[in-house]
């Protein structure tokens, strides 16, 4: 469950103050959030900008320009899989579309149900155990299309079934 009104504002104030060590940039201070709470809310914006003594304008000029930034809350399980160069020559192109076919979707994003966010990372860190794919922040390697499959239907509990609608 995501914070909400005053409970999400002390959030992102904790966040934030927790983050006060060393230089504190626009960019630094979103990434903090984003780890902190898995997206951007609206509400962080305003804390950043006054946080870094910079305009609202300029935040979400650097927000809006990064493609990772969510500005919705993830889903309940979040799924990454790797697709850098190490990655895709030991097999990710097949563990992706396993993957994508058993959620039920055509590219990254959401499942309908809110049930799994998907992700398509340039790199999980871990390239010797490629093709790597993490989740719920939990790094799975030396996988196979069925392995991956078999991994995620277990997560999201979905008992072999190929889409979770």
């Amino acid at each position: 469950m995501q914070p909400r009104g005053d409970t999400l504002n002390a959030t992102i104030r904790k966040a934030l103050e927790s983050h006060g060590n060393g230089a504190v940039t626009v960019l630094s201070s979103l990434l903090t959030l984003e780890d902190a709470l898995g997206y951007i809310p609206p509400e962080a914006i305003e804390e950043v900008a006054h946080l870094t003594h910079t305009t609202v304008n300029d935040v979400w000029g650097v927000a809006s320009f990064y493609p990772n930034f969510r500005f919705e809350p993830p889903c309940e399980h979040v799924v990454e899989v790797c697709w850098g160069p190490t990655c895709h020559l030991m097999g990710a192109p097949a563990v992706m579309k396993e993957v994508l076919a058993t959620l039920g979707l055509n590219t990254e994003g959401d499942t309908p149900d809110k049930r799994v966010t998907l992700k398509f990372n340039t790199c999980l860190g871990a390239c010797a155990q490629g093709p790597v794919m993490s989740l719920d922040h939990h790094l799975v390697g030396r996988l196979t299309p069925q392995e991956a499959g078999k991994r995620l239907s277990g997560v999201v509990g979905m008992k072999g079934n190929r889409s979770l609608q």
